[in-house]
């Protein structure tokens, strides 16, 4: 798995970076890979669609709200899944912080991108595994309507605590910093994107790039 630069860079907000910052960002980037790779899990299950929103088969787990029930609509099983670059990263975040802010902020953004390589590496794996089905975008408890709260059952449903020493905090957020837990929808027919862009987005009010007039996937 790779660090995509020019998106641990847009996570930074900066539109046209300098050679010099994207040197450094390269740099940086370079020496996490060495360090440690993002880890993940993933679980298959039926879905059933009920008037409450769509059951996981197996998990106690419903994906309620209209994000979730439109993405899924034409999807017979769907995946639970969860990455994380483990605590290491937050300890190699904090010494560096601790000696260097400005390399600290750049190391915060290349993790990101980091761990978004990795939840890549899980849909090409479903799609692997899965050669038949078609993949819907994933989306995360937080994002649209679907609600923060189900991060204790997608951890519980994955043993995310005990494969991945993932943890749900008291006000919903996970820990390890760089994790993420996911639904992916799989499908007999192709899936249009649906739930990407700022609209679905919990972050939309606070979000760096709206401000400054940008979206999260435009080209630097």
């Amino acid at each position: 798995m790779k660090i995509d630069v020019g998106e641990a860079l847009r996570y930074l907000g900066i539109g046209d970076a300098p050679e010099d910052l994207r040197r450094q960002a390269e740099e940086i980037a370079a020496g996490l890979e060495k360090a440690l790779r993002p880890r993940y899990v993933y679980r298959v299950f039926p879905l059933e669609h009920t008037p409450e929103g769509v059951r996981l088969v197996g998990a106690d787990a419903v994906l309620t709200g209209k994000s979730a029930v439109n993405m899924l609509a034409d999807c017979g099983l769907g995946a639970l899944m969860a990455c994380t670059l483990g605590s290491a990263f937050d300890l190699r975040l904090s010494a560096l912080q601790a000696r260097d802010m400005a390399k600290a902020v750049i190391l915060d953004a290349c993790g990101s991108a980091y761990v978004e390589s990795g939840c890549d590496a899980v849909e090409a794996e479903l799609s692997a595994r899965f050669p038949g089905k078609y993949l819907t975008d994933r989306f995360s408890p937080g994002y649209g309507d679907l609600p923060l709260d189900l991060q204790p059952r997608i951890c519980a449903a994955l043993d995310a605590s005990r494969r991945l020493g993932l943890h749900v905090t008291e006000s919903l957020l996970l820990n390890p910093v760089k994790s993420v837990t996911a639904v992916i929808g799989l499908s007999e027919r192709p899936q249009a994107a649906r739930i990407r862009g700022c609209a679905h987005c919990a972050l939309r009010e606070s979000c760096p790039y709206r401000k400054g007039g940008k979206r999260c996937g435009d080209e630097i």
